[in-house]
Order: structure tokens, then C-alpha cells, then sequence
């Protein structure tokens, strides 16, 4: 039995469709359907129902999924720190971050002596939400950081992994300024307003999507530009091609620049946490003590909350 057959299975059981678990795989359909077949021989039992229509888990299937993703995530970490207990870095921290987090929130957190992370044992990988919980999945990773908003769960959360809060930020409408200082595109007019929408992948798109739809805006916005990036509509924004909803951490220069103003009322204004996932799998002493410190602080931060609204 190989690693990789289990991980097939694990892509095949989130999208329940071959094609699109061998795109993420990155092979060929009959190269992913061979080794589903490898894998279901070797356990012994069909684990997938297939008709030309549908896939589903076959009841063995469901019983193997409910182990399989934590088997996967302890061997890619088994392996990770036999790795670097190799090379006599035991204590090494590697990180999945969010595009827009990596550059803003994440440099100078990971700085803060609160964290209990040491600089020169961290590794950062960026990406998409959607790339980063991959990551994380995959045991790729050992922890991520996103915008988090408590209507636009991530895939982790789930039984098997565990999160923190360890930060917070707030999403803003902002448009470049018309000479008089209001904005290009107002949001909370009659008129339509030049939408710049984040792409489904990131988390910050999950969340301001989720947030026009539940409160009814969508028929005022015209999306006219989709990017992944924050910075990329954030620059589009500034050059006057639309409005956008950015996180104040980031935009926020921009703002005091006079570069782009805020297109709403603060009705519109959307706050989010910054979270930390890990999975249940035991880490490191080291990054289980980093943890437990993190749990404290959020502890902390929530009763001072509590006292002080």
C-alpha cells in the first residue's frame, strides 16, 4: 500500500468526482482510477459506489474515511520530523498563510515573543485559502493562518483539527475618491456600483460573498474583475476601476494617503478573526508548548473582551 493511494482517496471522497480528484492529484483520469482501484484491492472491499452519474462512499468507504485522514496527516508528519530530527532540527515550525496575511499580519506576530515561535525555525508557504487548506490537509503543512468569519467556515473545520484566534481585522468598502473626496463607487446608492470580487478560492472571498448574500447587496454590484489576490484588486481599486472589500491591515496606508475612501457606512464594514489551525495529531513538545501558550492568549483576549466591550 503507497502513501499516494491514500491521498487519491482522500481527494476522490471530498469531491466525489474523478475527474476533478485527478486534476487536483495532477494526473491522468485512468492513472487516478488505477490507483483507486490498487487501493480498494488491497484493502479488500469496494469503497466507492460508481454509476455514469454519480460517485459515492460505500458504507467500507465511510468506515475508511473516518481514519484515513488522520493516518495521512500522522505519517506525513511522522515523516517531517524524522526529517528534521535528521538534520537536528527538531524544533521547526512550518507554516500555510493566505496570500494577504503573509505580508501584513503574519511578519510581525510570528516576531512577538507572545507567540513562542523563534524566527529561524519557521518556514512560510503562501497560497490561496483553497491551496492553503490543501496544505493542511495533505499534512503538508503543521499550522494556517486565515481570515476566518464565523458564517464562512473553512474545510478544517471539522473533527481533526483545532484552531485559535490570535488576531482580528476588519473588511472594508473602499473606492478611489472622486475630487470632492466622496467615492468613485459608492455602495449604498441606487446605482449600480463596478464590483472587484475575490475569487471563491480565497478567504476572503468566501467571506464577503456570504456577506452580500445574506444581506441582500448583491443587486447594487456589478462584478466587473476577479482575483485571487487582495492586492491586486486593492491596486485596480486605487486606479479607480471599482469598489472592494479589504482588510484594513492591508489597505490601510492607502487609506491615510487619501488613495482610496471608505464606500459605505460602517453597516458594511465586516469583522473577521485572524485563526491559527493545526491538527489534532500530536506536534512536536516544542509546537505543543507554542500551542498551549496560543490557548492562553486567546483565553485571555476573550475575557478582556467579556470585561470590556
Amino acid at each position: 500500500m503507497e502513501l499516494t493511494w491514500l491521498e487519491d482517496f482522500l481527494a476522490l471522497a471530498e469531491t466525489l468526482n474523478f475527474s476533478k480528484a485527478a486534476a487536483t492529484r495532477a494526473v491522468t483520469q485512468p492513472a487516478f482510477s488505477r490507483r483507486i482501484r490498487a487501493l480498494e484491492d488491497w484493502v479488500g472491499t469496494a469503497l466507492f459506489h460508481r454509476t455514469t452519474h454519480q460517485v459515492s462512499l460505500t458504507p467500507a468507504g465511510e468506515h475508511f474515511h473516518t481514519e484515513a485522514g488522520d493516518l495521512v496527516r500522522g505519517l506525513q508528519q511522522l515523516r517531517r520530523e524524522t526529517v528534521e530530527a535528521g538534520r537536528r532540527h527538531v524544533s521547526r515550525f512550518s507554516f500555510a498563510a493566505t496570500h494577504a496575511l503573509s505580508f501584513t499580519f503574519f511578519p510581525g506576530w510570528i516576531r512577538n515573543e507572545d507567540t513562542g515561535f523563534a524566527t529561524e525555525s519557521v518556514t512560510l508557504s503562501s497560497g490561496t485559502m483553497e491551496a492553503c487548506e490543501q496544505m493542511m490537509l495533505h499534512g503538508d503543512v503543521q499550522f494556517l493562518l486565515c481570515h476566518d468569519h464565523p458564517a464562512s467556515q473553512s474545510r478544517l473545520a471539522r473533527p481533526g483539527f483545532a484552531s485559535v484566534v490570535v488576531g482580528d481585522d476588519v473588511l472594508i468598502p473602499l473606492s478611489a475618491p472622486l475630487p470632492s473626496g466622496l467615492p468613485k463607487w459608492p455602495l449604498e446608492n441606487q446605482a449600480k456600483a463596478r464590483y472587484l470580487a475575490y475569487s471563491d478560492r480565497s478567504a476572503l472571498g468566501r467571506i464577503v460573498t456570504d456577506w452580500i448574500i445574506r444581506r441582500g447587496s448583491a443587486p447594487h454590484l456589478v462584478q466587473v474583475f476577479t482575483s485571487d489576490l487582495a492586492t491586486t484588486l486593492m491596486s485596480m481599486a486605487c486606479d479607480g476601476d471599482g469598489l472592494v472589500w479589504l482588510p484594513k491591515m492591508l489597505a490601510g496606508d492607502q487609506i491615510d494617503r487619501g488613495r482610496l475612501v471608505v464606500a459605505g457606512s460602517d453597516r458594511c464594514f465586516i469583522p473577521v478573526d485572524i485563526r491559527l489551525y493545526r491538527s489534532t495529531s500530536r506536534l512536536s513538545p516544542m509546537a505543543e508548548t507554542v500551542w498551549s501558550k496560543l490557548k492562553g492568549v486567546e483565553a485571555d483576549r476573550s475575557d478582556a473582551k467579556h470585561h470590556h466591550p
